[in-house]
């Protein structure tokens, strides 16, 4: 154990813990996404002011995943996950009790810092749970991600339904954050980090995120802005090369908060890239599968005129259902094979799943089962990515690590939003606005490309996970080869 005077008792209080924390974040990024025309509606924004709410959230969260996962490396985790629900508390109780716009970004900024928890979960696991059931931990802790993002959708379904405030979905986020840092209080182990010797890299932090923002900023706002507009294109021209300074001062730091000799280990850079496939995959489905099923048959000539709380009831939550067997499923398929072959088969389903999606969706049935293969998917895709990661990193940089790779996940939904806008932009007809079902078989079939490329990604990772390196000296930033196999 790595994190406090002695172990817990029991895994259950502290899994349960480390569950309701990470399922919180991923709730707070598809939460007001059915939410969004409530808020434009009762505030008087228009669609370009209330597309800030997502972009703030995303933003924050891009920017502050990573400072706290090394945070959680220095100062302790269960400190850096007590710190990342406070702020999302104060955030929601204040966009619960606000009706001004400009309020309600500066609530989804303070939002934002819980998706650090994630990671930081997952750091607590590796050093808390013992050795023969942390892989079945840290899957159940994946699931979180698909879980609560989809219920996420769904409880806003609910709480948005009728005429009623949209500020209830902040009301019950405040009460499940409260219950969130009760539970991290009293079941997860604190103390000191012992492995993690050092300072925090403010500049390289500082850059790092600047570099995100000139990605997500052209990624969230092109839409609005236009794919062709001169701001759009500098931010992203400005990109590359804020990413190039960024390597170029982590190289010189004398405690960089990122190795970057890391990023090219193969096994964690394929694993990256998984994630970056998945977390388009993602809100491929929930995008896509919310928006088709709620088009006017009528008009459209597809879809089923489903309302939010239909679309969330019974299109979405079989995904979030599923995901809870697909998970422990996925621990046991990496724990008797490799994080390799959970991968693959993650991204092979995917593959059936928004396959199936991509010709057949003509009945609820239909849909229902390509979104329950696709869902299942996404759980085993996330049960494996942590194994992988944590195989293929020093010990101390488990929690900057898999930062790294929630940030793949949050460029890859970004990325998502963008295609989802443009492709159903592109096939608008002008005889009803609203999209043509082509536009839906693109953002379809393209997340079932992302699906087969994961799995030709995992295949081509090491079959045989590195032998741990020697410990880094005191105070020293450790070597790359200093891993531990899961």
């Amino acid at each position: 154990m790595t994190e406090g005077s002695s172990p817990p008792r029991s895994t259950g209080p502290l899994l349960t813990a480390l569950c309701v924390a990470g399922m919180l974040a991923a709730t707070m990024q598809t939460a007001v996404i059915p939410i969004l025309g409530r808020i434009g509606e009762q505030t008087g924004a228009g669609d370009t002011a209330v597309s800030w709410i997502v972009t703030a959230n995303l933003l924050s969260s891009a920017v502050s995943t990573p400072l706290f996962g090394r945070l959680g490396d220095l100062r302790g985790k269960r400190n850096a996950i007590q710190v990342c629900l406070a702020l999302m508390l104060a955030g929601s109780v204040l966009a619960a009790i606000t009706t001004s716009l400009p309020l309600l970004i500066v609530a989804r900024v303070l939002q934002g810092a819980v998706t650090g928890v994630f990671p930081l979960a997952l750091s607590v696991a590796r050093d808390a749970v013992a050795k023969e059931k942390l892989t079945g931990a840290m899957a159940l802790i994946s699931a979180t991600l698909s879980v609560g993002g989809s219920l996420g959708l769904v409880a806003a379904g609910v709480l948005a339904s009728g005429n009623s405030d949209y500020r209830n979905v902040f009301w019950l986020a405040s009460a499940v954050g409260v219950l969130a840092i009760a539970a991290v209080a009293a079941w997860v182990p604190g103390g000191g980090a012992e492995h993690g010797r050092g300072s925090v890299d403010w500049p390289g932090a500082g850059l790092l995120g600047g570099a995100l923002v000139l990605v997500l900023l052209p990624l969230s706002q092109g839409d609005s802005w236009g794919w062709g507009s001169p701001a759009t294109i500098t931010l992203f021209v400005l990109s590359p090369f804020a990413f190039l300074v960024w390597v170029l001062v982590e190289r010189r730091a004398a405690a960089p908060l990122v190795d970057v000799g890391m990023l090219t280990h193969r096994t964690f850079a394929l694993t990256n890239v998984g994630a970056v496939l998945m977390g388009f995959a993602m809100f491929g489905l929930y995008l896509g599968t919310s928006m088709f099923v709620q088009m006017p048959t009528g008009r459209a000539g597809y879809g089923f005129s489903a309302s939010v709380l239909s679309a969330a009831t019974v299109y979405l939550l079989p995904p979030a259902l599923i995901s809870l067997v697909a998970a422990p499923m996925g621990g046991i398929l990496v724990k008797r094979f490799s994080g390799r072959t959970g991968l693959a088969v993650a991204g092979s389903a995917a593959l059936v799943g928004f396959g199936s999606l991509t010709l057949w969706h003509g009945s609820t049935a239909a849909v229902i089962t390509g979104v329950v293969i696709a869902g299942g998917a996404l759980s085993l895709a996330y049960a494996a990515m942590p194994a992988l990661v944590v195989q293929s990193v020093p010990l101390s940089r488990t929690g900057i690590a898999n930062s790294i790779n929630s940030i793949g996940r949050s460029v890859g939904a970004s990325a998502a939003g963008a295609v989802v806008a443009a492709v159903l932009a592109a096939t608008t007809k002008d005889s009803t606005g609203l999209p043509g079902e082509s536009g839906f078989v693109w953002v379809f079939g393209l997340s079932a490309g992302a699906g087969a490329l994961t799995a030709l990604g995992a295949l081509l990772i090491s079959r045989t996970p590195p032998r741990p390196g020697p410990a880094a000296p005191s105070g020293t930033t450790p070597r790359v080869e200093e891993r531990r196999p899961v």
